[in-house]
């Protein structure tokens, strides 16, 4: 395999998935209709993905340690998910650290989060917010969204029981995220998936770069970048390339992981085209640098 020189870098994968959907109740995944997705068709990730088939689709490569994220399993039952996953780890040797399931509005949410905090892999909660379709209809104060007291309350309890947040919501709510973290500097704040910039007009990725330069101005904020995909296209490096370079200059370096998405990502690239894609992104840093986007950064965020 021609990888490029950079990957004798060993990877720490910062967010990917496990689930079982026959086994485990996932209504994305299980229930019928399918609910509408960014990358339209996803029935082809409707099945079991764990640890050997991810390890058949990173082969090649010097992944050595993973992020799992919470995969919107049966929000009747949060914790399950979470035992569930750490069998995995005791059986597979995979993940090596989990952000779970929590939901912030819920009037239980702090004795929740004192639970999640204490499986010994988990180190963040993941709850998307409300969130408005597009940049136009996006409003504050919207119930179930950043702003909400209820949400806040829950997002409050996070530092008590040392646990970061995982936020993905679309980049016209980084303003609300902004305040967030700023009001909560103890809590790390863990952006997902680049701040989903599927916009790629001149006016889209604009409004996208001033929002996240919003939201990096907080010291405690962080960045995935993950989650690229464009609808029906193939992930290419010449649509990719300028929005991974944007999102680092933004943030810097020193506050930027990579990560698949895997095996949700699967929908519109492979395993190798988007390392070998992230690589030729980054090929003018120096070494130090993109061993930091590949592996330190996420290894020092998720205390791996």
């Amino acid at each position: 395999m021609n990888i490029l020189p950079a990957f004798d870098l060993p990877i720490v994968d910062a967010h990917q998935h496990f689930w079982d959907p026959v086994r485990n109740y996932h209504p994305w995944l299980r229930d019928e209709p399918m609910v509408p997705f960014r990358y339209g068709d996803y029935s082809a990730i409707r099945t079991r993905f764990l640890p050997p088939d991810y390890l058949r689709e990173t082969a090649g490569w010097n992944v050595v340690k993973t992020v799992y994220v919470e995969t919107e399993w049966d929000p009747a039952d949060p914790l399950g998910e979470t035992r569930y996953v750490h069998e995995l780890a005791q059986e597979h040797g995979y993940p090596h650290a989990v952000v779970a399931q929590a939901w912030l509005h819920h009037a239980d949410a702090a004795e929740l989060l004192a639970r999640q905090a204490a499986f010994p892999l988990v180190r963040s909660v993941r709850h998307k917010p409300a969130a408005a379709a597009t940049p136009a209809d996006a409003r504050r104060g919207q119930a179930g969204g950043m702003d909400d007291p209820r949400w806040r309350e829950g997002y409050a309890a996070l530092g008590r029981h040392g646990l970061m947040f995982d936020l993905q919501t679309p980049w016209w709510h980084l303003d609300a995220a902004a305040e967030l973290a700023r009001d909560f500097p103890a809590t790390p704040l863990v952006l997902n998936h680049t701040g989903l910039p599927a916009d790629r007009s001149p006016q889209g990725l604009a409004g996208w770069r001033a929002a996240m330069e919003r939201l990096a101005r907080e010291p405690n904020a962080s960045c995935k970048i993950s989650g690229l995909g464009l609808k029906g296209q193939p992930w290419r490096v010449q649509d990719n390339a300028p929005v991974i370079r944007d999102a680092i200059a933004i943030f810097g370096v020193e506050r930027c992981m990579f990560a698949s998405n895997f095996p949700v990502d699967k929908v519109v690239v492979g395993f190798d085209t988007l390392y070998r894609g992230f690589a030729a992104a980054v090929a003018h840093l120096p070494p130090w640098q993109q061993r930091a986007l590949f592996h330190d950064n996420a290894v020092r965020i998720y205390r791996l």
